[in-house]
């Protein structure tokens, strides 16, 4: 446990200090290259607060990264051309405030969520995860012929969005916006996996059975889980949005539902720091080996096969350890 927490200090130290040395070294490129790397982590420690303390097998989160996303491109793109998105019964005007779109973002994901979960957990295995796919292209084929946002175009916002009269535009500031959800998202997350929902929620992976015995409800825990999970999720998707200030159906596509399970899966699954490793590493290996061959992805499943039979714990099992810690 204690290499465990020295690794998660020495990993968010390097999150913070690279992009530093960027922003030096007069470097956008590296910095904006960090900050996909920290948003695609919050999007991973999403999926894995389902994934790794629930056991819930999902490749549809790409749904609820969408939905984020979306969620920051309409309110944007009403704001940007001065229409409301409804003027009957009530008036709702777009807007460019960041803490607003987060708040939208994270609401509608998290209903999202809790909508398919019901419907979802009512299966398991292989079943809730073809279910949880065809969701998420349900909304990708939705959105592909929704012209009112750009249909398969997708939409494109001219500025990005505003926060107590930042400097969004600039890359170093974005970076820190973005890192420091990533704490706060951390933080939540590792203090939930220690909190008693947590702990039953892990007994329910464990043996369903026994935590039904002892008077909790499995089903009921892992649908505030896959919430909650989800609610993360559409957060980096707004973050995610807002950083290429440009929102298409392909972030509801299953290729992103599994790059998001390959963060989780290279860093370690249910380890809390994980998928914040995983998503690092891939960002680190797009860059590096797509510069290499346009293939780079095959190169990618050969290392993520190799994890997978010889690293079960991900980055995290190989080195600290395979006992899991949420902290």
């Amino acid at each position: 446990m204690r290499r465990e927490r020295s690794l998660n200090m020495a990993l968010m130290a390097v999150l913070l200090v690279f992009p530093l040395w960027a922003w030096s070294a007069d470097e956008p490129f590296l910095i904006t290259l960090s900050t996909r790397a920290v948003i695609f982590a919050i999007a991973g420690v999403g999926l894995n607060f389902a994934l790794g303390l629930g056991g819930l097998v999902s490749l549809g989160h790409a749904a609820f990264f969408g939905i984020g996303g979306y969620a920051m491109g309409i309110l944007a793109y009403h704001a940007q051309t001065y229409t409301p998105l409804m003027e009957w019964p009530l008036l709702i005007e777009g807007s460019k405030a960041m803490p607003v779109i987060w708040a939208v973002a994270i609401m509608a994901s998290g209903l999202a969520a809790l909508g398919i979960g019901a419907l979802s957990l009512r299966t398991t295995g292989v079943y809730f995860i073809m279910i949880t796919l065809a969701f998420a292209q349900m909304f990708y084929f939705f959105t592909i012929s929704w012209p009112s946002y750009g249909g398969e175009d997708g939409l494109s916002i001219y500025v990005r969005n505003g926060l107590f009269g930042l400097n969004t535009m600039d890359p170093i500031t974005f970076y820190a916006i973005s890192y420091g959800w990533l704490v706060v998202v951390l933080f939540v997350v590792s203090r939930a996996a220690r909190a008693p929902f947590g702990l039953a929620l892990s007994a329910a992976r464990q043996n369903a059975a026994r935590v039904q015995a002892v008077g909790q409800v499995p089903y009921r825990l892992y649908l505030v889980a896959f919430t909650i999970s989800g609610a993360i999720t559409g957060l980096a998707g707004a973050l995610f949005a807002d950083l290429n200030r440009f929102v298409s159906p392909t972030m509801f596509s299953w290729q992103t539902s599994g790059e998001i399970m390959v963060f989780v899966i290279l860093g370690g699954v249910g380890r809390v720091f994980g998928p914040v490793a995983g998503a690092a590493l891939f960002i680190l290996l797009e860059h590096l080996l797509g510069g290499v061959s346009e293939f780079w992805l095959v190169y990618l499943g050969a290392i993520l096969l190799g994890v997978v039979l010889f690293a079960r714990g991900g980055l995290y099992g190989l080195i600290a350890g395979r006992e899991v810690a949420h902290d």
